[in-house]
């Protein structure tokens, strides 16, 4: 994977380098974006560029706004926001092909779009069935890495959108069709590029789901309307013996901090494990950022822990700065692992629980410095009640602690 790396950067450099006397951009307009995955796939998306330094991706009710696009000759390069994956490209006409890189993971996969395109999926037949509603699903089923999930669809016609939650997050705005039995469902946020394709009949999904061109399994669901997944606060606890959290770690000047510092004494703080790498994260930055906007004049602190796969903290804090940037967090980003984003290390740095299963994991410490409450992972927007449910609960919880 490394060699096809460099080989593609190779080729970019002699794309970008050739002797041309005007570079060429992209159009205004909506383009059908693909990215080749296992099994000889398409993981469609659309985009729609709205200048020729900016576009907008969709995912069903998500837009997400892409602003940093440059050109050399007859090559562009789209870098994601927030996250480190990057689309190169070659116009064919008003079409692109390229690949979408992640150099830090050794990921590439092929793309290539079409302009004026915006369907996401082609419908060939009436859809035969109707699958709004909740599903329990099985991911990986009778192998080590099983996993419950809760799919939650609505359809309109042909279109289908929804997500899967998991015991820990979800994947996120899932967006496509029926098309007669087969449900097809895509989604591309800049990190994570989902897929998701089953036969359907009254009861029972089978399926396959793809995450980008480096992982596959198989799904199985069924209705059932009274599914209910275990709470986010019933998955990590503290080590018996532990009534508190204890951390030191560096910031992006290398100064220390802990929570013995004076600006977390005697206020409710939340501490927050993730990954800038990490959608589910970043749907949690985006509501904490807004929360502690909201509530840093009320004896309420937080501060995040970062766990990143880049191998130098040089390289960790430029990609911290991408996110408080993206996302405009105003409390301390912490580095307290790089070159892995590996649960048993960081557990090993936080002993006083008994697991991270899974990032984000966040903590809730009352004004005394006692541990009152934990989260495993993160329901985001796309499950809607369930997002509405927790940020109503998140902010009773707050406001108690504030009392006491």
């Amino acid at each position: 994977m490394k060699k096809i790396l460099a080989l593609s950067l190779c080729l970019f450099l002699i794309v970008s380098c050739q002797e041309k006397s005007k570079e060429t951009v992209l159009q205004n307009g909506t383009y059908r974006g693909v990215l080749s995955v296992q099994d000889q796939q398409e993981l469609p998306f659309i985009f729609k560029v709205t200048s020729p330094q900016s576009m907008e991706l969709y995912n069903s009710n998500e837009v997400l706004e892409v602003s940093e696009i440059s050109y050399r000759n007859d090559t562009v390069f789209i870098q994601m926001p927030v996250f480190e994956s990057y689309i190169w490209a070659v116009f064919e006409g008003d079409d692109l092909r390229g690949e979408l890189i992640n150099e830090t993971r050794n990921r590439l996969s092929p793309f290539y779009a079409e302009y004026q395109n915006n369907e996401r999926f082609k419908v060939e037949k009436t859809p035969s069935l109707e699958v709004s509603g909740s599903w329990e699903t099985v991911f990986s089923r009778g192998e080590p890495g099983e996993y419950m999930a809760k799919g939650m669809f609505e359809q309109n016609e042909h279109r289908v959108t929804g997500t899967f939650r998991t015991t820990t997050g979800d994947y996120r705005f899932l967006e496509g069709v029926m098309d007669g039995d087969s449900l097809k469902l895509s989604t591309f946020d800049g990190a994570h590029a989902f897929l998701f394709q089953a036969k359907v009949d009254d009861s029972v999904m089978d399926g396959v789901f793809y995450s980008g061109n480096h992982w596959r399994e198989p799904f199985l669901a069924n209705r059932n309307p009274d599914f209910a997944l275990p709470e986010m606060d019933e998955l990590t606890q503290l080590e018996e013996g532990y009534d508190r959290l204890e951390f030191s770690f560096p910031n992006e000047e290398g100064d220390m901090v802990s929570l013995d510092d004076e600006r977390f004494q005697n206020k409710v703080v939340l501490v927050m494990v993730m990954g800038t790498w990490c959608p589910n994260c970043l749907d949690g930055s985006k509501f904490y950022t807004q929360f502690y906007s909201d509530y840093k004049d009320k004896e309420f602190e937080a501060v995040a822990l970062a766990v990143e796969f880049v191998k130098t903290p040089e390289k960790a804090f430029d990609n911290i700065d991408r996110l408080r940037a993206g996302v405009g967090m105003e409390y301390p980003i912490l580095l307290a692992q790089y070159g892995t984003a590996s649960k048993s290390g960081i557990q090993e740095k936080l002993p006083m629980l008994n697991e991270i299963s899974a990032y984000p994991t966040t903590i809730i410490i009352d004004k005394k410095g006692a541990v009152r409450k934990i989260y495993t992972g993160f329901n985001g927007p796309a499950t809607g009640e369930k997002y509405v449910e927790f940020t109503k609960d998140f902010q009773e919880l707050i406001d108690r602690l504030l009392l006491e």
